[in-house]
């Protein structure tokens, strides 16, 4: 439900805009400039820090194709008050001042863009990817940490506008390249040294009055990741009777509340990535006071991995006991079995930007800018699923009686079996069978029209007002999802012949004495050939979200007892109307095919849903700046920045998350007047120039944030087509459970007599309000004429509402919120750059909810050396967490161990070249 055409509103403004003759000029005050080297990079970024109207961080380029770091979410993080988060040890997404990924709106050349993914544990969000734009084509980037009029509403924590370069910017003609070979020390399957290379031509013709520009990257990259964990800790599932409570400290825990994790797992993966970007500007510049800009930006991820996994799964503790905190810490079970997963990823995203800009000085005192653009992120194109998953096992209860423990009282958990009951053991092929297969993932397609006019009237008379800036913009933003999902839970007891399948055991760890070996890519093909499949099912959603704004900002310059000032006062006005929909098969009832699986019983015809919602925002801005004197500078800063809720919490269906036999049972549902997150913000601070390159700066800011979206809960029953939804499983009919997806046994399918089900339903909703406050410190100092510098920064952020783990309640509590800091060292003089950064994150709520997740406080060190053949062509060697850190979460507490990865070293050594 997505059209690929600007509304009637746009093209009218357009059209009219247009045939007047009316483009702009772009507002050049945090233009990056063209530098070279680190020094010129700190300098640079300095300038634009003191020159800009409110507080703007940036990064510029050390030389043509030349980027501080092999990634743009590793250069954010040297920023104060921005920390990442990593996927496979590679920089992804960014948070600002405690605001995770979600809260940041990330545009390119001014330009929203979108966003999609493929698995289904990423969600559908608006969050930007820094793996999927290549560093080496960006000149710059620039975070705005205060809102102001002119800039596109939706980074709460912060605007991040990252620039590419035009031939205009650059000489008559450049060329730039590299090429470089990434070495990745945990391989072990794939190929531990692999390409990347980029290039970068720019030519102008006619004393700048055309120009064009190309520029191409591409990269590959092999890696491994280990990981030791569990599927999370809850108070629910797994259930166990009478645990042994005598240790808990009931000052801290007095209802005696005990948590449990259904699964201890040990896990390799592999994975091998593709990328390609490319651009192509043209610029024409027909009259000094006019340029016109075309350009096209492309982008291509493809990823495969592949994941297997040894698990021991506990369906329920029979024994164990608690420790002080209420964690059972040796949870164990009596003829049970082991698991054998595997694991594959193959998805793919495809990005596409076409854009237009023009530029017109209209007189010497008025100019004017029209940009516009058509973005597409495309996920996953045919609607293949992004992950395959396979299970064997052994057969369950007396036919293998496999005990399987547990012990979680130290950092590492250790796993225990005890097999001596199975004739061959719990690892003879004899003793294996299949269990389960599942297929899942998401096609997205989010495509963003926008048409942007800015105006600036400049006062060439005397005076304290300096000039007036004014605008339209219309952004439609479209989104189309397809979730697609197949299982089968009932490939045991000889039902999937897999006498065929490749499989084998290696060495594990930790109590796991082999993890399985095997392709679940095989497995699905043997569940094909023996007609096992069960058809996907594929449900639809979307949402169509219309932006319109108008703003108006004034800029003042002026002085105060012959100190200079310099004020903006804006505000912009949003209307934004949101239409979501939904159309899916609906649940009539339940399928007990084993004894924990409840399987769907669709509706033979798709029910189509359709919702919609609507608000509208003001948001000022002040931003004031005075030099007491020629070194130090003092700022003040008010705006108000909003935040728009995920694209997955608006649709409108109900979602059937979790359906066992017995229970429990969750559903949830999206809310589409679901409105943004709106934060006041406040920001002070005082810069010390106080030489080339160098200064020192303190900085406070406060966020008021309203509309935080908390999980409201209800207990209902939920209709189906022919009346409640009902459990099969409750009194149990002979022969029950049997049958599967595509031959069900009637007595074991939902009936109007059987027990209505109490669905533990969660939706979205605006209920909570919170109070960031915290400090930045920055140094940034050079050395004279040694080579020698240095940058250190450190933040501190706070809120009002933390995670209380010793409560049992809904908390609500910002995630991502941590105190960070940065050490930067290096040397640049002749022909050497040498550089060592060192970067700090502390412990984060990753997630919060009934049950937390928190990320660990971790630390990295990376390390850059280059050195200048001459004046064309340098050789360069990269290193990325050479002291080989590891990344751990947890639940509540530090032994409710969620994650423990470990991911080696990478080193890249390459030749750059320009001319």
């Amino acid at each position: 439900m997505q059209t690929k055409k600007f509304n009637a509103v746009s093209a009218a403004v357009a059209c009219a805009l247009l045939s007047n003759g009316l483009m702009a000029q772009e507002d050049k005050s945090v233009e990056v400039i063209e530098v070279k080297g680190i020094r010129g990079s700190l300098t640079s970024a300095m300038d634009i820090k003191r020159e800009s109207s409110g507080v703007v961080e940036a990064i510029s380029a050390e030389d043509i194709g030349k980027f501080p770091d092999t990634n743009l979410a590793e250069s954010l993080q040297r920023i104060t008050g921005v920390s990442i988060d990593r996927t496979n040890n590679e920089g992804n997404q960014v948070t600002v001042r405690g605001f995770g990924p979600s809260f940041n709106l990330v545009t390119l050349n001014n330009r929203q863009m979108p966003n999609s993914s493929s698995l289904l544990t990423s969600g559908i969000s608006r969050s930007f990817n820094f793996r999927e734009i290549a560093a080496e084509s960006v000149s710059g980037v620039e975070v705005h940490k205060t809102g102001k009029a002119d800039v596109s509403s939706g980074g709460l924590g912060a605007t991040i506008n990252i620039n590419t370069a035009r031939p205009f910017e650059m000489d008559e003609f450049m060329a730039a390249w590299s090429a470089k070979a990434v070495m990745d020390t945990s391989v072990t399957d794939g190929d531990s040294v692999t390409p990347e290379f980029s290039g970068m031509v720019s030519k102008t013709f006619d004393d700048k009055r055309f120009g064009v520009l190309a520029s191409f990257s591409y990269a590959e990259r092999d890696s491994h990741v280990d990981r030791i964990g569990t599927q999370g800790w809850s108070r629910g599932y797994p259930g166990q009777a009478n645990p042994d409570t005598s240790a808990i400290d009931t000052s801290k825990n007095p209802t005696l509340a005990t948590w449990r994790t259904p699964t201890v797992d040990l896990e390799e993966s592999n994975y091998s990535r593709d990328r390609i970007n490319g651009q192509v500007v043209l610029q024409f510049r027909p009259t000094d006071s006019l340029t016109t800009t075309l350009d096209y930006v492309i982008s291509r991820l493809d990823e495969n991995g592949k994941m297997n996994r040894m698990s021991f799964w506990f369906d329920n503790v029979q024994e164990g006991a608690a420790d002080e905190n209420g964690t059972i810490i040796n949870p164990s079970r009596m003829n049970d079995e082991l698991n054998f997963w595997a694991w594959e990823y193959n998805f793919e995203t495809e990005n596409d930007s076409y854009g237009v800009n023009f530029e017109w000085r209209a007189t010497d005192a008025l100019s004017f800018e029209l940009d516009l653009h058509d973005s597409t992120s495309h996920s996953n194109p045919g609607g293949l699923p992004a992950e395959r998953i396979a299970n064997l096992k052994n057969p369950f209860g007396d036919l293998a009686p496999v005990h399987i423990s547990a012990d979680f009282s130290g950092d590492t958990p250790i796993a225990y079996y005890d097999d001596t009951g199975v004739p061959g053991g719990a690892y003879a092929p004899e003793n294996i069978e299949a269990d389960l297969y599942q297929e899942r993932g998401y096609e997205i397609e989010n495509n963003i029209q926008q048409i942007q006019l800015f105006g600036k009237w400049l006062n060439m008379e005397t005076g304290a007002l300096d000039a007036i800036n004014f605008g339209f913009a219309h952004t439609k933003y479209d989104v189309d999802s397809n979730n697609i999902y197949s299982d089968n839970f009932a490939l045991g007891n000889g039902t999937l012949d897999i006498s065929e399948l490749d499989y084998e055991f290696r060495p594990g760890g930790v109590g796991f004495e082999f993890l399985p070996i095997y392709s679940a890519n095989d497995f699905l093909d043997l569940v094909r050939e023996q007609s096992l499949y069960n058809e996907a099912d594929v449900r639809r959603n979307g949402i169509s979200e219309e932006t319109t704004a108008v703003f108006l900002s004034f800029d003042f310059v002026t002085d105060f007892n012959n100190m200079p000032i310099n004020a903006s006062f804006g505000v912009r006005y949003e209307e934004t109307d949101v239409e979501s929909y939904s159309v899916q098969r609906p649940v009539v009832g339940f399928n007990w095919i084993t004894p924990i699986q409840l399987a769907k019983v669709l509706a033979a015809e798709e029910l189509t849903e359709t919702l919609e919602g609507d608000y509208e925002q003001f948001l000022p801005n002040l931003d004031i700046s005075m030099e007491i004197t020629d070194d130090l500078v003092a700022r003040f800063s008010y705006s108000k920045t909003i935040a728009r809720s995920s694209i997955g919490a608006m649709f409108p269906a109900t979602s059937l998350d979790l359906h066992r036999a017995g229970g429990p049972f969750r559903a949830s549902q999206g809310n589409p007047n679901l409105l943004p997150f709106e934060s006041q913000n406040v920001d002070l601070s005082l810069e010390y120039y106080y030489d080339d390159g160098s200064y020192i700066s303190v900085g406070h800011f406060r966020k008021q944030v309203d509309n935080f979206i908390s999980t409201g809960q209800i207990e209902s029953e939920i209709e189906g087509p022919n009346g409640p939804l009902t459990d099969p499983s409750v009194s149990a009919r002979a022969n029950c459970p049997d049958g599967t997806v595509t031959d069900p046994v009637a007595a074991c399918v939902s009936q109007p007599g059987d027990p209505a089900i109490a669905w533990e339903i969660s939706t979205p909703l605006n209920l909570d309000a919170t109070r960031v406050y915290g400090w930045e410190f920055n140094v940034q100092h050079l050395f004279g004429e040694t080579g020698f510098g240095t940058v250190v920064n450190y933040t501190m952020v706070n809120s009002a509402d933390e995670y209380d783990v010793y409560s049992l309640e809904n908390n609500f509590a910002l995630t991502g919120l941590s105190d960070s800091a940065n050490f930067v060292l290096f040397y640049e003089k002749d022909y050497y750059q040498v550089r060592a950064a060192y970067n700090w994150r502390d412990e984060f709520l990753l997630s919060g909810g009934l049950e937390p997740t928190f990320t660990e406080a971790y630390s990295q060190l990376d390390i850059s050396a280059s050195y200048d053949i001459n004046d064309h062509v340098s050789v360069y060697l990269d290193g990325i967490n050479v002291t080989d850190e590891s990344t751990r979460r947890h639940g509540r507490f530090s032994n409710q161990l969620i994650d423990y990865e470990t991911y080696g070293p990478r080193y890249n050594v390459g030749v750059r070249g320009k001319f």
